[in-house]
């Protein structure tokens, strides 16, 4: 069983205390009263089904949000639950494909969505606590699963919704929203921008950005053209590989805080390459920074073993292809638009590089990705089974601004994903009290995750 870990709330820099918040609660006594399907409040025209990118294709898993609202005296949860029920009926005309279901093209095999009106799940749920009795929100509780509505059991499990949305109230007024949704859908930036039309139509505003929805934009060249070696990609092994596949490694679970002032420091530290060393190419942002510490703790606390030094190790994270193509892409297209850069260096690089080195690293990664790479990427897909591969991956919900969103009763309190542990993924949060600072999710090993909490607080001194 993997042991839960925080980060205190001292300013000093990178400090954890080794203990969960005292208030932690793991069963948030949750009792469902009502699970119904929404539909389009008006018929579209029938479209028979909607194209997946290979970038979308391999995406087929859920991902879970749950959004903290403070209690309004004119928006208590149930009042909310309307609007959002009605809201998502008129959302399901622009976002028609949402109310689809995930099919295989019976001539081509290939996975799509059958556009058929057959609607999205919506639950509304109570909890027997206060919002203020669940605690830090900020620590990723496993019981935040139990404000998801996972699936709608009068259905067939090829009849599942592509989205499901619960409103759990608590004691005070407060409440939760609650989203699944699969994968192949959205990705970060459109789904922050499916909440922004969400919150203007409850608001009975007009959407705040008209969704494009024309995933043939990424289609892969014909004939596939492969421009690139792509070091991030592998091919299956497997003829049906699990996507997300928890390990059965006993695992710590850390969370290391840090502040906007540590982060202004990596900054500077960043700006001072070693003597001798060529001026740095570097593009000093809070997430390269954070990231390249990440990479050297991570990398370093494999092993305690000397040939260590001489592997290569592989870091991953998701670039935004929107404005790198040729033309580029518009930002309200829906789809998922991201595609996996990577950083490569052996142990030995990463130990003796100074800081400025790995923060440069990165930012290669992200400066690979032009228009031809991407286009060569997506045609890799084509040609093979694969999935990206590195030594571990970085998710950033850092600045994705779900907690910016504004409903009619108010911004969210606190947005974050439910949190599943991986070792080879290492996720980025925001702060709830400090707006540029970051919350680092990691969960290791006890042996490495005693290495990397040293190296972690090495580097940062």
């Amino acid at each position: 069983m993997a042991l839960f870990q925080y980060t205190s709330n001292s300013k000093a820099m990178g400090t954890i205390s080794d203990d969960p918040p005292a208030t932690l609660i793991q069963d948030l006594k949750i009792t469902t009263q009502n699970v119904s399907l929404i539909f389009p409040s008006r018929k579209a025209e029938r479209k028979k089904s909607m194209f997946l990118s290979n970038i979308d294709k391999v995406l087929n898993f859920p991902v879970e949000t749950v959004h903290f609202f403070r209690s309004h005296e004119d928006f208590p949860p149930h009042v909310a639950a309307e609007k959002l029920k009605t809201a998502l009926s008129e959302l399901l005309v622009p976002y028609d494909f949402l109310a689809g279901r995930l099919r295989s093209n019976r001539e081509t095999g290939r996975l799509e969505i059958d556009c058929n009106s057959a609607g999205i799940g919506f639950a509304v749920a109570s909890s027997d606590y206060a919002l203020d009795d669940v605690g830090d929100l900020v620590y990723p509780n496993p019981a935040f699963g139990q404000l998801i509505c996972k699936s709608v059991d009068s259905l067939e499990q090829d009849d599942q919704p592509l989205c499901i949305v619960q409103v759990t109230s608590f004691k005070c007024g407060g409440f939760a929203m609650g989203i699944v949704t699969n994968h192949v859908t959205f990705d970060g930036l459109s789904f922050k921008i499916f909440l922004d039309n969400l919150a203007a139509v409850t608001t009975e505003k007009p959407l705040a950005v008209t969704p494009c929805n024309d995933r043939l934009l990424l289609a892969a060249r014909s004939p596939p053209c492969v421009t690139f070696p792509h070091h991030e990609l592998d091919k299956f092994r497997d003829s049906n590989p699990p996507v997300i596949d928890a390990t059965s490694e006993a695992l710590d679970f850390k969370v290391f805080r840090l502040t906007s002032d540590d982060i202004a420091n990596l900054k500077e530290k960043a700006k001072a390459p070693a003597i001798g060393s060529h001026v740095s190419d570097a593009r000093i942002t809070g997430f390269n920074v954070v990231t390249a510490l990440v990479w050297h703790c991570k990398a370093l606390s494999w092993d305690n073993k000397e040939s260590n030094l001489d592997r290569v190790s592989t870091l991953l994270y998701a670039v935004n292809i929107r404005p790198r193509l040729i033309p580029p892409l518009p930002m309200s297209y829906t789809g998922n638009a991201v595609l996996t850069a990577y950083a490569r260096a052996t142990c030995k690089e990463i130990d003796e590089a100074p800081f400025s080195r790995l923060v440069e690293l990165v930012t290669e990664g992200a400066k690979r990705m032009t228009d031809e790479y991407a286009r060569s990427a997506i045609d890799w897909g084509d040609i093979y089974q694969g999935f990206p591969n590195g030594e571990f991956l970085v998710s950033s919900w850092w600045k994705l601004g779900f907690d910016e969103v504004e409903y009619p009763w108010g911004r969210p309190k606190y947005s974050c994903p439910v949190v599943f542990q991986r070792k080879d993924i290492i996720l980025f949060f925001p702060d709830i009290d400090d707006n540029n600072g970051v919350n680092v999710l990691v969960s290791l090993p006890s042996k490495e995750m005693s290495k990397f909490k040293t190296l972690f607080h090495k580097y940062l001194s």
